[in-house]
């Protein structure tokens, strides 16, 4: 008596589909939380932007009041030990006095996990000359403080 293998019928093809199944849906997983990563540092990136215009907006609005003692407080320990506040107020009244703002673009980065930002704003002078200038600005643990020149 003679006996036969039963052989399969298995269907050409079904481990490719399995295998390309998987890849699919590794790159499905891959994709998805590539996206929420974006999403997370956008958001992140996007609550900081303002906070850092906010301060430099509270920092401008004393200035051109001309609140010289109000901004200087709002400038971080580093600017206020480089900077007496009667020589801050002459320096915020030279070559003329702000008497308005208006803020462009900010720009957060992060070096070492201390964010700091980067705010361009018109400066409207007394004179009648408007000027662009980049105020830094850096996150501190009282919050964000303009840093370094201001003017």
């Amino acid at each position: 008596m003679a006996y036969e293998v039963a052989r399969s019928r298995a269907r050409p093809g079904r481990a490719l589909r399995r295998t390309l199944f998987v890849v699919a849906v590794t790159l499905f997983v891959c994709c998805v939380g590539a996206a929420g990563l974006g999403a997370w540092n956008y958001q992140s990136i996007r609550l900081a932007t303002g906070p850092a215009r906010k301060a430099t907006e509270t920092f401008l609005d004393r200035v051109s009041a001309g609140d010289h003692a109000g901004a200087y407080g709002r400038l971080c320990p580093a600017t206020r030990e480089r900077w007496t506040l009667p020589r801050f107020a002459l320096r915020a009244q030279t070559p003329s006095s702000v008497t308005g703002y208006t803020v462009g673009d900010v720009k957060i980065s992060s070096k070492r996990g201390r964010q700091s930002a980067e705010v361009t704003v018109a400066l409207a002078r007394q004179a009648g000359a408007v000027d662009e200038h980049k105020v830094p600005v850096v996150r501190g643990d009282d919050g964000w403080r303009v840093c370094g020149d201001p003017f």
